[in-house]
């Protein structure tokens, strides 16, 4: 345990303070970090500050001083060990290591592109909003920016932050575009996208070591133009021809997850990551319905699979869930090959994205099928199914949990929608012309009355 007064340096190391300390001085009874000093502020709390003695400072050490709060655990950690000094002092252990000439593998230097995305993926902006499956996608597009090698011939996640200017973005992007095998503008607008946000978050957090004029060069950066490709969406009867040849296949869980991602409108994910449960089809609190966790937006839907008079809602989707044996509490697991002692159950587990991927193609190449059908599209298909229902667009998001206008974004342009808007719009010019001529005869009958009583009046005066 360390006490001491507030100052520069490590005070963890100093000595108690005796009975004549200073004005100002802060005694502590927990330890206290590297560089932590503490200040008593003028509301009589007490809050934290990481900050570099002027000996580092002499030596070229960049890294800013910050202010921790008044939460020990959140500056320090449980123990002084941890907390948002942990990650300020980490950096300061690679700057020294760095100085010292120490080979160090995967050194990131403090300021760089490279340490920008590494301190994004540590915040909750990224932990928190970007989920699993989205990630590696991340990674991909972070690849793209800091492994790009200029005409220098330096890495530009080598070289410092304030060195990305405008025009250095502009080039960037248009460096990224030019792929090897021809144009590729949506990669460009994900390295727009992605380097906006890594930037706002992150200069939040470090707003010393941005420009100071232009924080953010990724902003404003003008994208080509290009026409966006439509995902493809599997149509009710591809989902169950597929289904059918899945269970004579001896595939019911592929069969299942086809017909989940269409009738329910459940991410294929979350299918293979055992969201779908065999508790919540027809369960205890809801027996004539199934209840569909959406992981991404949080949202729950109770898909009603029946109505008051017995009217079954989704027979053929029922009818493949049937056929699906129960092996634990995840609707969609399959049997592995381990060995186990006779009369014991067969271990079971979830499905791969990539196994599961190359079952359906296998199986949709044995239906008949084209090759754009995916859980991707039975989803989609569902999605679309809902828009030539003609439904509301808040009945169109109460079955698909989305909360925003993201939902408009998965209905197909198909005849079926475009047939009935024309019907819509067909019935609106007719009840258009109908009250038009008949507010013209009235206004024509008004006229007529009035005219002749005002040339009655001129006649007899």
């Amino acid at each position: 345990m360390a006490s001491g007064r507030f100052g520069s340096g490590d005070l963890t190391a100093r000595p108690k303070a005796g009975p004549g300390r200073r004005r100002g001085s802060v005694s502590v009874t927990r330890p206290l970090p590297r560089f932590v000093r503490v200040k008593k502020l003028a509301s009589g709390s007490v809050a934290f500050y990481w900050d570099l003695t002027g000996y580092y400072r002499r030596l070229g050490c960049s890294i800013p001083g910050e202010p921790l709060g008044a939460d020990y655990v959140y500056a320090c950690g449980d123990d002084g060990n941890g907390g948002r000094a942990a990650i300020l002092n980490g950096l300061f252990d690679e700057w020294q290591r760095g100085r010292s000439g120490e080979p160090i593998e995967g050194l990131v230097r403090f300021g760089t592109v490279d340490w920008l995305f590494r301190e994004y993926k540590q915040t909750k902006a990224y932990l928190e909003k970007v989920s699993q499956r989205s990630r590696r996608d991340y990674e991909r597009t972070m690849s793209l920016v800091t492994d790009l090698v200029t005409k220098k011939g330096d890495r530009v996640g080598d070289r410092q932050i304030k060195a990305i200017t405008p025009v250095s973005a502009d080039k960037i992007y248009e460096r990224i575009i030019a792929g090897p095998r021809g144009q590729r503008p949506r990669q460009g607008e994900k390295v727009v996208g992605l380097c906006a946000r890594a930037w706002s978050v992150v200069h939040r957090l470090h707003p010393a070591v941005f420009n100071r004029d232009i924080p953010n060069p990724w902003r404003g950066v003008t994208k080509n133009r290009r026409a966006k490709a439509v995902k493809p969406a599997a149509t009710r009867e591809e989902v169950y021809t597929f289904a059918n040849t899945a269970v004579e296949a001896g595939y019911p869980e592929a069969a299942a997850a086809a017909v989940i991602c269409f009738e329910w409108l459940q991410r294929p994910e979350n299918v293979l990551e055992g969201y779908i449960r065999w508790t919540d089809y027809r369960g205890r609190k809801a027996p004539t319905a199934i209840k569909i966790f959406h992981h991404k937006t949080g949202a729950v839907v109770l898909h009603p699979l029946q109505d008051g008079d017995g009217t079954l809602f989704y027979s053929d989707a029922e009818e493949i869930l049937a056929k699906v044996p129960r092996r634990g509490i995840p609707m969609i697991l399959h049997e592995t090959r381990d060995k186990t002692e006779p009369g014991q159950p067969k271990p079971t587990k979830l499905y791969s994205e990539s196994g599961m991927a190359k079952l359906v193609r296998r199986l949709r190449d044995k239906a008949g099928l084209p090759t754009t059908f995916t859980l991707d599209a039975c989803r989609h298909g569902g999605m679309t199914e809902l828009e030539e229902a003609e439904l509301t667009d808040g009945q169109g998001r109460a079955l698909s949990a989305h909360k925003s206008r993201a939902y408009e974004g998965y209905a197909k342009r198909t005849m079926e929608r475009a047939l009935a808007a024309t019907r819509k719009r067909h019935a609106h010019r007719i009840t258009s012309l109908s009250n038009a001529k008949g507010t013209e005869f009235r206004n024509d009958a008004q006229n007529e009355f009035r005219n002749g009583e005002i040339e009655r009046s001129r006649t007899t005066k």
